[in-house]
């Protein structure tokens, strides 16, 4: 059943960005969404309470795949390791995702940018992220044997890829070049070399 209706959450959300991509936030309806992912408007409305909450999936399922790939880089990277791990897994177009993911993704960001209840959407899956992350650091500390600030280190490290990503986002360069999120991100997290990871 559960799966049932996170299915039919997640078809509703790519409707709604399928939407969104071709006719803009602001003229696509409820109603529309409903009828693109083929359920009744009150189907649409038990699952959501306006149309930019339709993209709670996609934005989650986004940065929780990120969060798990470093809770299943291997056991032996250091933190900083493991992050840049799952960087390079889950943003690199044709490895962690679709190229057209990231067209996708590019596209949803900026009009998050211009929407305030967008944005909140997109904020609150990083950091339903944030906690997954914690709870992940958490565990790779209690296999090295010590550390307690997991929520800051998962805060850090998750600032550092969502800046990378949304900068990108707003600019013009391919996903998978120099100035890509993977490229960005790994530059971010270097640049944080000195934070007390073990610590956290």
């Amino acid at each position: 059943m559960e799966r049932r209706k996170a299915a039919t959450r997640m078809e509703i959300a790519r409707a709604a960005a399928g939407l969104f991509m071709r006719h803009g936030l602001r003229a696509t309806r409820a109603e529309d969404i409903a009828r693109a992912a083929g359920v009744a408007p009150r189907t649409f409305y038990r699952y959501f309470a306006s149309k930019e909450e339709c993209l709670a999936p996609l934005f989650s399922a986004g940065v929780q795949k990120w969060a798990e790939a470093v809770r299943d880089a291997p056991a032996d990277l250091s933190v900083p390791e493991a992050l840049r791990h799952a960087v390079v897994q889950t943003l690199t177009p044709g490895v962690g995702v679709r190229p057209e993911s990231m067209d996708w993704v590019r596209a949803l960001l900026r009009l998050a940018e211009g929407s305030p209840a967008l944005l909140r959407v997109w904020g609150e899956a990083c950091q339903g992220a944030e906690r997954t992350l914690a709870r992940v650091l958490e565990a790779r500390a209690s296999m090295a044997g010590g550390g307690t600030e997991f929520r800051l280190g998962a805060a850090v490290a998750g600032a550092a890829v969502r800046v990378a990503v949304e900068a990108w986002a707003a600019g013009e360069e391919p996903a998978d070049g120099p100035a890509g999120p993977v490229a960005l991100a790994v530059r971010h997290l270097e640049a944080l070399r000195d934070f007390p990871w073990g610590a956290a």
